[in-house]
């Protein structure tokens, strides 16, 4: 009878919980590479809450194929991509730009679509797909009446038929735009340039950015946003952020690599620009830059600007603007605004009003270190908001250089102690300068994540050091055989080459002190941070060393989302695991083993009365985390 009764009950409690998810189904998709057109990350789902999360398990599995098929091609791979949900399917893009539409309840592949890419190239940022973008048309019916949009790495645009994944014939040639600019012929087709993010389609456009190759040459190709026709293909406006710069001014890239926002109903188009080449001298590029290291917005039918505003004047750390623009409304300061909320590598959070791009949060120009390399122009000041604090350490002294033994902390305090650094902005030199937090964050392509309910931003941060040096054009070569194996670059038509470097101790771990890697939430009605937690362990990093260590948190890539239920979830740490947080509090409710890196941002959505967490597992080629091909999906047990 006992058993009978307990039956009852539970039956009816799960009623209870399915009748809200049915009627919300509609409303917990993942529409868009940020889950909104603003890329708020966030999830009407309540299923899965922080009393539940502990009971997650794998509920699918789907294999792109690539470590059977593509070789070694799969060590220059990184798998950042995050599907969407859209007309009742999943759609998933692999590093080598293949999209496969996939049943959203047991993760079956029901087709796919090979650009066949040449890997045999080696693109700039190696084989990357954040992303792909859907569209409905106007149309009642017929082929293509919805539609997914494709950037691959050799610069093409491609529509396709989102429900037999075939090309549209009417968009471009055979369903592909080739996209400008290209580079000289003495480079090749495909020169410096690429794309991995995911294209961003409103009001009857497809827009495009670009991804160019660091420290190569001072006339580098520009980084122009193209925006095209999103039925035909035919080219309707192009914004180059560097096309107003007179003469003697020199310099190129200013692009837009990571993801775009739109505001459907204002019609606008947020852009996060990137620096000028090179990075890290800009002698030929006299002024602040304008619209580069810039939120810039459009008005999305004409690509005439309406605001920009600049997070880092005459940028010499490859600080560009490196994540998508959040748009949220804030109540900072008892007033509820429309807002975007931009993060970036230096760990800084910017809120600004979405109309005019004034800030909400008050911002403050502060003098920073001086004393640059011949030739260079530094800016005197720098922007700094003054809320929140920043989210990542920018100081180191000698003496707190970190080591697991005497040994590797001595050889770490002697890199601290021979290099230049006077905080945050130090500019690079000769003698080797310390770039803290280094050019891959603070904050990096994974953004933000924003709960609309209670105001509060989750953002994760990795602390690292680079140390960057100037190398005379007459030394080049030689310090480029010399180091083989490092990251020189020569700035071509610069007085200076460059070789930059992760400080990391004999054993490889960071010389900085952890936390490497945070998870913070952040009160935006106060800008107060309300806590923050390390995120991940060096478990896959460095064998044994969690037990030593224990939970200390490590670099990572990838972004956080965030549900209605108050569940943060984020794998991007070097540890193969995807986690779930309590948004509330912080504390750590379950983590999920992966079969390879998770660099990627997870999606959520609710499919037949089930919620959903999908995640791809496929490492990183720059972390250097496990390799796979693998999109793994975790549901409550039914």
């Amino acid at each position: 009878m006992a058993r009978m009764r307990d039956l009852a009950v539970g039956a009816f409690v799960a009623a209870l919980l399915i009748m809200p998810c049915r009627a919300a189904e509609n409303e917990a998709g993942w529409t868009y590479y940020g889950g909104d057109p603003g890329g708020e990350r966030f999830s009407a789902a309540t299923q899965i809450t922080p009393a539940n999360a502990g009971d997650l398990e794998p509920a699918w599995r789907y294999s792109t194929g690539d470590l059977k098929t593509k070789g070694a091609a799969i060590k220059r791979a990184s798998f950042e991509d995050t599907p969407i949900l859209a007309g009742g399917r999943l759609y998933v893009c692999s590093p080598f730009n293949e999209v496969a539409a996939l049943d959203p309840g047991t993760g079956r592949p029901i087709w796919r679509f090979d650009p066949k890419l040449n890997i045999a190239i080696h693109y700039p940022n190696d084989f990357v797909c954040r992303g792909v973008a859907y569209w409905k048309t106007p149309a009642k019916g017929g082929a293509c009446a919805a539609r997914i949009y494709l950037n691959t790495a050799d610069r093409r645009l491609i529509a396709l038929d989102a429900k037999t994944g075939k090309p549209c014939e009417g968009f471009g040639t055979a369903g592909t735009v080739d996209l400008p600019p290209f580079a000289k012929p003495e480079l090749g087709k495909y020169g410096r340039i690429h794309t991995t993010s995911a294209p961003i389609v409103s009001h009857g456009l497809v827009i495009a950015g670009s991804s160019i190759d660091d420290n190569q040459k001072v006339d580098e190709l520009p980084g122009t946003v193209f925006a095209y026709d999103a039925i035909t293909g035919r080219m309707r406006w192009s914004f180059n952020p560097l096309a107003d710069q007179k003469p003697p001014f020199r310099g190129g890239a200013a692009n837009v690599w990571a993801p775009m926002s739109v505001d459907e109903r204002r019609g606008l188009l947020f852009l996060p620009v990137s620096s000028t080449s090179p990075d890290f001298w800009g002698g030929y590029r006299a002024g602040d830059g304008k619209y580069a290291n810039s939120i810039v917005a459009l008005k999305i039918e004409t690509g005439k600007v309406v605001w920009s505003f600049q997070t880092t004047h005459h940028d010499v750390w490859d600080y560009d603007i490196p994540a998508q623009p959040t748009l949220a409304t804030v109540a900072y300061g008892g007033k509820l605004t429309p807002a975007v909320i931009q993060a970036t590598k230096q760990g800084l959070l910017f809120t600004l009003d979405r109309d005019t791009g004034k800030p909400i949060v008050p911002v403050v120009e502060r003098k920073v270190p001086q004393g640059a390399a011949p030739g260079e122009r530094l800016s005197p000041t720098q922007p700094f908001p003054i809320a929140p604090k920043p989210l990542a350490p920018s100081t180191i002294a000698p003496d707190q250089a970190y080591g697991m033994t005497f040994w590797d902390r001595g050889k770490c305090r002697d890199i601290v102690e021979h290099a230049r650094h006077d905080g945050l902005y130090t500019p690079p030199s000769t003698q080797g300068t310390i770039i803290y937090p280094f050019t891959g964050g603070g904050t990096n392509w994974g953004g933000l994540a924003y709960d609309p309910k209670t105001g509060t931003a989750y953002v994760n941060t990795s602390s690292l050091m680079h140390l960057v040096t100037l190398i005379p054009q007459k030394e080049f070569k030689a310090v480029e055989e010399r180091f083989f194996d490092k990251e020189v670059s020569p700035n071509a038509g610069a007085p200076f080459g460059m070789m930059r470097e992760a400080v990391l101790s004999p054993l490889g771990l960071p010389c900085n002190p952890p936390p490497w890697g945070m998870l913070h939430a952040i009160d935006m009605k106060t800008g107060k941070i309300k806590w923050q937690v390390p995120l991940g362990t060096t478990e896959d990093m460095l064998p044994m060393s969690e037990y030593l260590l224990g939970n200390i948190g490590v670099p990572n890539l990838g972004g956080p989302i965030v549900t209605a239920s108050g569940v943060v979830f984020i794998a991007a740490a070097m540890d193969d695991y995807l986690r779930a947080f309590d948004a509330a509090t912080g504390r750590e409710l379950w983590k999920g083993r992966l079969p390879a890196g998770g660099q990627a941002t997870p999606m959520t959505y609710m499919w037949k009365s089930r919620q959903y967490v999908v995640i791809a597992a496929g490492g990183h080629s720059k972390l250097g985390t496990k390799r796979g091909d693998d999109v793994l999906a975790f549901a409550l047990p039914r």
